[in-house]
C-alpha cells in the first residue's frame, strides 16, 4: 500500500529482489491511497479486509518518512523509524500487515547509484555511502528537481523520472546501502518465504 502514483513503479523494483529468493512465483501489487492523509485514515481498515482475501500472502504498507504527518519523538532515525512502524502496525493487529517508510522518500534509494542519472545530474548529486541521510532539510526528491532544472533545463517528473530510474537502479546494491530500504526488503522476504511453507 502506497501514499501516491509516484510510488506505482516500486513493485517492479520490489519484486526484482525477491523473486531469485524465493520457490514459487511472486506478484506484488499496489494499492494507492492518493495522499497520505487517506493513508493514515484508511490504511489499517484496507489492510484487514485485503489480508482476507485468499490470495493475499501479506500487506506491507510504505509511505515517506518525510511528510508523513507523524510526531515522532526524540532520537535518531531509525528510533522513530522502530517508533512509528510499532504505532502503524498496532492499529492494524495482523502478523501478516508490516509498516515501513521510505527515509525519507523513495527518491534516497536511487542516490545508490548516480550512474542511474544523466551525467550531467549525476556528477552533482549529494557523495553518500548511506543515501538514506540526505534528509528533510532538503530532501532528495527536491535536490534531484533542482539538479533537473539546473543541468538539463527540464522539469524533473517524479512519475515518469522515477519509473525510468527504478528500473535502472539494481536492488542489490540499493539494498546493500539503504538500511531502511533492507528492513523492507528483508519483511518481503520473510513474509513469502513463510506463505511457502
Amino acid at each position: 500500500m502506497v501514499e501516491g502514483e509516484t510510488e506505482k513503479f516500486l513493485p517492479d523494483f520490489l519484486t526484482r529482489w525477491v523473486r531469485p529468493r524465493t520457490t514459487k512465483p511472486i506478484a506484488i501489487k499496489p494499492v494507492n491511497f492518493r495522499g497520505v492523509g487517506n493513508y493514515m485514515t484508511d490504511f489499517a481498515k484496507r489492510s484487514r479486509l485485503l489480508l482476507a482475501q485468499p490470495d493475499v500472502i501479506a500487506v506491507v504498507g510504505l509511505i515517506d518518512f518525510y511528510g508523513s504527518g507523524l510526531q515522532y519523538p526524540d532520537g535518531t532515525i531509525h528510533q522513530q523509524y522502530t517508533w512509528a512502524k510499532d504505532i502503524l502496525e498496532k492499529q492494524v493487529n495482523k502478523p501478516r500487515f508490516r509498516q515501513h517508510f521510505a527515509v525519507h522518500e523513495t527518491e534516497a534509494w536511487l542516490l545508490s547509484d548516480p550512474n542511474i542519472f544523466p551525467r550531467e545530474v549525476a556528477l552533482r548529486l549529494p557523495k553518500t555511502t548511506v543515501p538514506e541521510t540526505v534528509n528533510t532539510r532538503r530532501p532528495p526528491s527536491r535536490r534531484i528537481r533542482d539538479l533537473y532544472r539546473l543541468r538539463l533545463n527540464r522539469t524533473y517528473n517524479k512519475p515518469l523520472e522515477g519509473s525510468s530510474l527504478f528500473g535502472k537502479l539494481d536492488p542489490e546494491l540499493a539494498y546493500e546501502q539503504c538500511p531502511h530500504l533492507k528492513l523492507l526488503l528483508d519483511d518481503f522476504l520473510v513474509l513469502t518465504q513463510r506463505a511457502e511453507q
